[in-house]
């Protein structure tokens, strides 16, 4: 596996703007994210799993859930859920979302970048709870995964690590944000800064943060990791492609072996 190095963070106060009141719908988080100067997204409202025996694609139930070892149980014939899936392991053109294959080349077209094409998850499938029809979702680039990072309005103080109904991972916070009423957020490279049960994670997911559970990695059919590890659509060349990293101790936007399996969390753009 290749990635590049994780950061740590700054300790920022979050910001304080207008209230809002978020609803899921059709598998959206109806709270904006910007992700270039001109566009802005919805994420689904958790990571994207798949039934091989069924050939059925779902969002999570909840944002913090994720399958973890049972990804090891990967082929075309499990009746169980995986949500660690190689690059642009759509089912299109014969790349399958139960491929273990070592060899990168194998993934996607073998060379270009998979957005806006059938490679991507969210473009060529319909999403059973998402909607349930073609092209109502995609994945995000890695340059947008860098601007919603990086270089959107206040973006150090929109994200932070956090552990939601016991389980680690990385908030990200809507453009728009106020923290509820009787609940904290810091921004910090500590996953047990921000703990939020079940009941108060509802309130944080209503004014519409987004969490994004540290879900392991799969290297063939052997899952490993505590980190978290998220595709992006863009091609990385030679081997490779670009992903959003993070461990305890910090963020980043890297590049990992197509070959590995890694979690998919789709987005919609706001029209």
């Amino acid at each position: 596996m290749k990635l590049f190095p994780s950061i740590f963070l700054s300790l920022l106060l979050p910001l304080a703007v207008a209230a809002q009141s978020v609803q899921i719908q059709d598998g959206a988080i109806r709270a904006e994210f910007s992700v270039s100067d001109s566009t802005k997204v919805y994420f689904s409202q958790g990571n994207l799993q798949y039934q091989a025996s069924t050939n059925t694609w779902r969002f999570a139930e909840h944002q913090w859930d994720y399958v973890g070892n049972d990804n090891e149980n990967i082929s075309e014939k499990y009746v169980g859920w995986i949500d660690l899936f190689g690059w642009g392991t759509s089912g299109y053109n014969g790349k399958n979302p139960y491929m273990t294959s070592k060899k990168d080349t194998d993934y996607g077209d073998g060379e270009n970048d998979i957005a806006g094409t059938n490679y991507d998850w969210g473009v060529y499938n319909k999403i059973s709870n998402g909607g349930n029809q073609t092209g109502l979702w995609r994945t995000l680039t890695y340059d947008e995964w860098r601007y919603l990072r990086y270089n959107r309005k206040n973006a150090d103080a929109l994200y932070g690590t956090a552990m939601v109904n016991r389980e680690e991972g990385y908030v990200f916070l809507p453009d728009n944000w106020t923290t509820p009423t009787g609940i904290t957020f810091e921004c910090g490279a500590n996953f047990y800064q921000n703990i939020y049960s079940a009941s108060d994670w509802s309130k944080m997911e209503t004014n519409g943060a987004v969490f994004l559970p540290a879900a392991d990695l799969r290297g063939g059919t052997y899952v490993t990791s505590d980190d978290g590890c998220y595709w992006s659509s863009s091609a990385s060349g030679g081997d490779f492609a670009y992903c959003l990293y993070f461990d305890g101790y910090g963020l980043e936007t890297g590049c990992s072996d197509r070959s590995n399996g890694e979690s998919v969390r789709l987005v919609q753009d706001v029209k």
